[in-house]
């Protein structure tokens, strides 16, 4: 029985891994606002009732993939922290798999997820329209959103926290009147550091994101001619305005 109760799982997840990766060929040709269940079974010569098994509607269907995407990304940011035995330089290309720099310190691990971002986005970019580009009609992400939306974000404020421990960081002056958001961020955020570092990094994250959707959705084209070395200058100087000190 229990191998039969295997047997049965694997083949669960086999079919689900195809419905979703038939899903994803279809948001890189129609987009999301057009993805059909029916369509999916149909190139996957499955009837729409055994596919409702696997995902009772569209917005299920979505909800994983969006989930997918978050923890790719997610994935991609925490793997740029780990020791990769050498340097990737600044003109690096989006695809080379950063590290956290030639000496480890805060700046140099700040600009190495940031580069990973950058670099899962521009090789899934319709991945990456999913979560960070237009909403898809009539679709509300769940409460199960949330913590795979965090993980990129969260590396981040990793960075700044090891940062703030060890006196490598100079929070940048609250601006006059944003202490109350302020410290509303940093309660909801990160509690120990100080509110003018967690305001700073929300600012920071918006444009690092801007600077990821600008390129991934062809807003540098004719623009910007060496999109490596600025985006590199772009988000090092990102880390010198949070006051990353190194």
């Amino acid at each position: 029985m229990t191998t039969v109760r295997g047997a049965r799982a694997r083949a669960r997840v086999e079919v689900t891994t195809a419905i979703k990766d038939e899903a994803r060929r279809q948001l890189a040709a129609e987009g999301a606002a057009k993805l059909s269940l029916r369509a999916v079974a149909r190139e996957l010569g499955m009837v729409s009732s055994a596919l409702y098994r696997y995902f009772p509607s569209r917005d299920d269907l979505l909800t994983a993939l969006i989930v997918d995407a978050y923890d790719a990304i997610g994935a991609a940011a925490e793997a740029a922290l780990q020791p990769t035995g050498g340097a990737a330089g600044p003109a690096a290309g989006p695809g080379a798999r950063p590290d956290r720099g030639p000496d480890g310190s805060p700046r140099a691990r700040w600009v190495a997820v940031c580069r990973a971002v950058r670099a899962w986005a521009v090789a899934h970019p319709h991945e990456y329209a999913l979560i960070y580009g237009s909403p898809v009609p009539g679709y509300s992400a769940p409460q199960v959103t949330v913590a795979p939306a965090s993980r990129g974000a969260l590396v981040l404020l990793s960075v700044l926290r090891d940062a703030h421990r060890t006196d490598g960081v100079a929070p940048p002056p609250l601006a006059e009147g944003l202490r109350t958001e302020a410290d509303r961020l940093a309660a909801d955020l990160a509690p120990d550091l100080p509110p003018a570092l967690v305001a700073a990094f929300v600012g920071a994250w918006c444009q690092l994101l801007g600077l990821v959707s600008f390129e991934v959705f062809g807003h540098f084209n004719g623009v910007v001619e060496d999109p490596d070395t600025f985006f590199v200058h772009s988000v090092d100087r990102l880390g010198r305005d949070l006051g990353l000190l190194r």
